[in-house]
C-alpha cells in the first residue's frame, strides 16, 4: 500500500456558455491590469516617481495613484489588507467560493495555461489520444511549443513583477543589458518558476494541497450562501436516457458527465459539497447546454443555497436570506474601517515633525551663566511642492534659539525654512535660556508654522540645567 497516490492527469473540456464567457473576460481583465499597471504614468513633480503604482524602497514611499504611503504611514497598508481580507470574507459568506473560480491568480494562470495548450494539442478528446500515442514529429513540435509559450508567459509575469518595485522603463531595459540589481534578476527568476510550475504542471493539487483557503471558507459559508450546487431534489434519480425514454419517474440527469468532463479540478459536482470545487461554473455552462438538447429545464447546476435545495426537496417554497448576522457584520466592518482610514489619510499633516535632543553634552553652561541645549530638528515634507514654514520656540522664558546655517532669533522671534519636496530635511539647534529662567522640570516646545496655510504644529523635547 502506498501512502502517495500518483496525480492523474485532468485534460478539461471546453465548455460553451455565459459562465465561460465571464471567466474569459475576468481573465482578459485581470491579466492587463497586472501587465499593464506598471507602465501607466502619474506626474508627481520634479523628482519625484512618476509612476503610478510603485513600491519604492529606495525613496521609502508606496504610491498609488493619488496616494502617497510613508513608512510612518504603513498602518495605511495594514488597514487594506483588513478590508480586503473582509470583502473577502463578505464576498464567500454570500457567493461561497467566487473569488477562488474567477479571480485567484492561480486559476486566471492555470486558464491561460490550458487554452495555450488546447491551441497547441486540441481539446480534451485530441490531448488524450495524443498523451497516450507514441512519441512522433507531430507530437514532439506540440508539446516543445505548448512549454515553450508556458516558459514565455512566466518570463513575462516574474517581469512584470519587478516593474512594481522598481521605474518600469528603467528596469525594463537594464534588465536585458545586465544593469539591473540582483534582486530583480532573482525575483523575476522565482516567480518565472513559480508559474510554470503552479499552472502547468500542479495546477488543481494547489487547490487541493497548499492553498489554505478552501480549509478557511468553510468556516464562513454556512447553509444561505450561493454555491455551484447540484439540485439532487430535481437531478435524482439519474440514469442514462435511451431512445424513446420519457422522464416519467426519473430525475432529469442522464449521467452524461459533461459537468465532470470540463472540471479543471476533475471532480464530480453531483457528489456534493466538496473540498476540491472551486465554483467555477463551467459545469453549469455544461449541464445547460444538455439540458437544452433533451429538451429540459436548464438550472440542474446552478449556483443555489443548500437550504433552498432542501426546501424544495421538501415541497417547501424556497427562502433566500442574505441579509444575515455575518454578512451585515463584514459590511458595517468595511464600511467603519474605510471611513476611518478615509478620515486618517485626508487629515494627516503635510509635515512630519520631530526635535531630538542631544544627549552628550546635555547642556552647556555658558561664561554668563545661561544654559544652552542642543538639539537636532528632523522635518519631512510630505507634499509634492517645496513649502515655506516659520520655526519658533515657547515654552521657555527669556529663550532665543538658533539654526545653523539659517540664523538667530531673539526670544520670541521666528526663522524661516524652506524644505524640499518629498524632502527629509536635519537642521542643527542650538537654545539658549539666560540664567535662572528655567529648570529640568521645563520642556522645550517647537511651533512649526505653514506660511501659506497658517497651520502649525509641535514637537517636545527636555530642556537640561544640570540644576539637580
Amino acid at each position: 500500500m502506498s501512502l502517495y497516490e500518483k496525480r492523474n492527469q485532468i485534460y478539461p473540456k471546453l465548455a460553451h456558455g455565459k459562465f465561460r464567457m465571464v471567466k474569459w473576460v475576468v481573465m482578459a481583465i485581470t491579466l492587463g491590469i497586472y501587465y499593464v499597471i506598471p507602465w501607466i504614468r502619474w506626474p508627481r513633480g520634479a523628482g519625484i516617481p512618476d509612476q503610478a503604482v510603485l513600491a519604492d524602497f529606495e525613496g521609502e514611499k508606496f504610491y498609488f495613484f493619488f496616494f502617497e504611503i510613508w513608512p510612518q504611514e504603513i498602518y495605511f497598508l495594514g488597514g487594506l489588507i483588513i478590508l480586503a481580507a473582509l470583502a473577502l470574507f463578505l464576498v464567500t459568506s454570500v457567493l461561497g467560493r467566487v473569488w477562488c473560480g474567477y479571480t485567484c491568480p492561480q486559476t486566471v494562470w492555470t486558464d491561460l495555461y490550458i487554452w495555450v495548450e488546447r491551441a497547441f494539442e486540441g481539446d480534451r478528446a485530441a490531448r488524450m489520444r495524443l498523451d497516450l500515442g507514441p512519441m512522433t514529429f507531430n507530437k514532439a513540435w506540440r508539446k516543445a511549443g505548448k512549454h515553450a509559450v508556458w516558459l514565455l508567459i512566466a518570463f513575462v509575469t516574474g517581469g512584470a513583477f519587478i516593474l512594481y518595485w522598481h521605474d518600469a522603463p528603467t528596469i525594463a531595459r537594464t534588465f536585458f543589458t545586465g544593469e539591473a540589481p540582483l534582486t530583480a534578476y532573482f525575483f523575476a527568476g522565482v516567480l518565472t518558476f513559480t508559474t510554470y510550475m503552479l499552472a502547468g504542471t500542479m495546477r488543481e493539487q494547489v487547490c487541493t494541497y497548499l492553498c489554505p483557503w478552501p480549509r478557511i471558507q468553510g468556516a464562513l459559508t454556512d447553509e444561505h450562501a450561493l454555491n455551484v450546487t447540484y439540485r439532487y431534489d430535481r437531478g435524482e434519480p439519474r440514469g442514462a436516457l435511451h431512445k424513446d425514454q420519457g422522464f416519467a419517474g426519473r430525475g432529469d440527469c442522464i449521467d452524461c458527465k459533461q459537468c465532470v468532463q470540463v472540471c479543471p479540478m476533475g471532480i464530480d459536482i453531483r457528489d456534493g459539497a466538496q473540498l476540491e470545487c472551486i465554483h467555477c461554473a463551467l459545469c453549469i455552462d455544461a449541464c445547460d447546454d444538455i439540458m437544452r438538447k433533451v429538451d429540459r429545464p436548464t438550472g440542474l447546476i446552478a449556483y443555489d443555497t443548500d437550504r433552498a435545495v432542501s426546501l424544495r426537496a421538501e415541497g417547501k417554497p424556497t427562502k433566500y436570506k442574505f441579509l444575515r448576522t455575518r454578512t451585515m457584520l463584514y459590511a458595517s466592518l468595511i464600511v467603519v474601517i474605510s471611513a476611518l482610514m478615509l478620515w486618517g489619510y485626508t487629515s494627516k499633516s503635510v509635515y512630519e515633525f520631530n526635535v531630538l535632543k542631544d544627549r552628550s553634552p546635555p547642556f552647556v553652561r555658558l561664561s554668563d551663566g545661561s544654559v544652552r541645549n542642543g538639539y537636532t530638528l528632523k522635518l519631512v515634507n510630505k507634499s509634492t511642492t517645496a513649502q515655506t514654514v516659520n520655526v519658533s520656540v515657547i515654552g521657555l522664558d527669556g529663550a532665543e534659539f538658533e539654526i545653523i546655517g539659517v540664523g538667530t532669533a531673539p526670544h520670541g522671534g521666528t526663522l524661516t525654512l524652506t524644505p524640499e519636496a518629498h524632502g527629509v530635511d536635519r537642521y542643527r539647534m542650538l537654545v539658549t535660556v539666560p540664567p535662572h529662567e528655567a529648570s529640568d522640570d521645563d520642556r522645550l516646545i517647537v511651533q512649526l508654522t505653514d506660511i501659506h496655510s497658517g497651520a502649525t504644529i509641535t514637537a517636545a523635547a527636555p530642556f537640561t540645567t544640570g540644576d539637580r
